[in-house]
C-alpha cells in the first residue's frame, strides 16, 4: 500500500488523483483508494484539512492531487447580504460548517437546517457540489466535536 504524509509545495505535475468528500479530507489518518484503484494510506499532521487542488507526495515520490468530491449540499443564495448574514449567524450558532461565497452560503445537506433557513425567508437548493467550508478564524484546521462545528470568520465562533 502506498502512503503519503506531507503536502507538497510548490505544486508539481500530479501523477495520481484522489477524490474525497469533505469529511474524509478533514481526517489526518485515512486508508482509501486512488482513482487508478491503488490503495493509499494518509498519515497527515493532526488537524490537517485537505482542500481541492492540494497535492501530497507519496513515499515512492509520486504526486497525488486532491479532488474535492461532489456531495449533497444545501446552497442558499440571496442578493440580500443581511438575509445571508442572518442565515450564517443561525447556522453558526448550531455549529454548522459553512462555505461562504459572494451572494451564497453552503452547508452539508440537512433537512432540519433547510427548514430553519427557509423560515428566515430564504430559498434552499439541494445540489451535488464540492464542499469547501471556511477553515476557521483561529487556524486552517477543523476538528469534530461529535458533530459539525462553526467555522464562520467574524460572524459566529465555536471555540475553535
Amino acid at each position: 500500500m502506498l502512503s503519503a504524509s506531507k503536502k507538497l509545495l510548490p505544486k508539481q505535475t500530479a501523477e495520481l488523483r484522489l477524490q474525497l468528500p469533505f469529511d474524509q479530507r478533514s481526517r489526518s489518518r485515512l486508508r482509501t483508494t486512488l482513482e487508478n484503484g491503488e490503495e493509499i494510506g494518509l498519515f497527515l499532521e493532526r488537524g490537517s484539512v485537505l482542500r481541492g487542488g492540494d497535492q501530497l507526495v507519496c513515499d515512492d515520490g509520486r504526486v497525488v492531487e486532491i479532488i474535492a468530491a461532489p456531495e449533497t449540499v444545501s446552497t442558499v443564495r440571496s442578493p440580500d447580504p443581511l438575509l445571508l448574514l442572518r442565515a450564517a449567524y443561525h447556522l453558526g450558532n448550531r455549529h454548522v460548517a459553512l462555505e461562504i461565497g459572494v451572494g451564497w452560503v453552503r452547508y452539508q445537506n440537512d433537512y432540519v437546517l433547510d427548514d430553519m433557513v427557509r423560515g428566515l425567508g430564504l430559498t434552499v437548493e439541494v445540489e451535488q457540489a464540492p464542499f469547501e467550508p471556511e477553515a476557521g478564524a483561529y487556524g486552517a484546521h477543523s476538528h469534530d466535536h461529535g458533530g459539525q462545528h462553526a467555522i464562520i470568520r467574524g460572524v459566529a465562533r465555536a471555540g475553535d
